[in-house]
């Protein structure tokens, strides 16, 4: 072979090596794109905790209830026991407090440490509050709550009694507690922890979970799955809003049930 035509083989067989390691190359970003794409629809959407709690602001409780449900297995929702002051609606990030009983105790700092943690608690918290055997006994009061409102908070959740509701309902503060009571808890409980997983109302909650409250009622989010539930949730509000109409116009439920799916 010539030197001429050995030139032409090197050169012909150099561009087939680099177009083959090019497609290679497009192939495997491909792949790795797709992938990417795929996490990315499998996980959801990214939110932050403010975009979180905008939503679930936005969302009806009984839709959350009914997502979580479906998805956990698991009922997070409080009992009807648990009743607001006043009419409200509100979502927040859980700050969660326990009080023990300690009946006749005269340590003047048994309760500092829930003083402690409401001057510590941020912005969007929700104070949930468990009053051991506390039916009967105010957990939080007036002073509380305007400190609570002063810093931010959404809201509180007290297992337990609320009092001086003519002063929250005044600075619109809103509580949901078991029941309205004027006793105190002083000298007949002790400060038990704060920022510790608790069961109030029969239901967990943990630091940082999303409580949610509108006039249906009281439930708790695991943030782990706080995107999954709100996607869903979102779906049920859509669907129920849009049977209104198909309701009025057909006079029937089942209609409404079979174009939608939702009861």
């Amino acid at each position: 072979m010539n030197k001429s035509g050995g030139r032409q083989w090197f050169w012909l067989v150099t561009f087939c090596i680099v177009g083959i390691l090019s497609i290679g190359r497009v192939r495997s970003g491909s792949i790795v794109a797709a992938q990417s794409s795929a996490s990315t629809a499998s996980t959801g959407p990214a939110f932050t905790g403010d975009e979180l709690l905008e939503s679930y602001r936005h969302v009806e409780v009984a839709s959350v209830s009914d997502a979580l449900e479906q998805l956990t297995g698991r009922r997070m929702y409080m009992s009807h026991k648990m009743q607001p002051i006043f009419p409200a609606k509100f979502a927040g990030f859980a700050l969660t407090v326990k009080l023990a009983k300690d009946e006749g105790n005269k340590d003047p700092e048994a309760l500092s440490g829930m003083l402690a943690a409401i001057d510590e608690g941020s912005a969007k918290s929700v104070w949930v509050m468990v009053v051991e055997d506390g039916a009967d006994i105010a957990g939080m009061g007036g002073l509380m709550g305007t400190t609570m409102s002063a810093r931010g908070y959404a809201g509180a959740v007290i297992d337990g009694g609320v009092r001086d509701v003519g002063h929250l309902r005044k600075i619109g503060f809103p509580v949901y507690a078991t029941g309205i009571v004027p006793s105190t808890s002083v000298r007949h409980y002790r400060f038990a922890g704060a920022n510790i997983p608790v069961q109030c109302d029969g239901v967990e909650v943990r630091p940082g979970d999303i409580v949610a409250a509108d006039a249906d009622g009281v439930v708790v989010i695991p943030r782990a799955k706080a995107a999954e539930v709100l996607a869903v949730a979102q779906e049920m509000d859509f669907k129920e809003h849009s049977m209104y109409s198909i309701i009025e116009k057909y006079k029937s439920i089942r209609e409404a049930v079979k174009r939608f799916g939702r009861l």
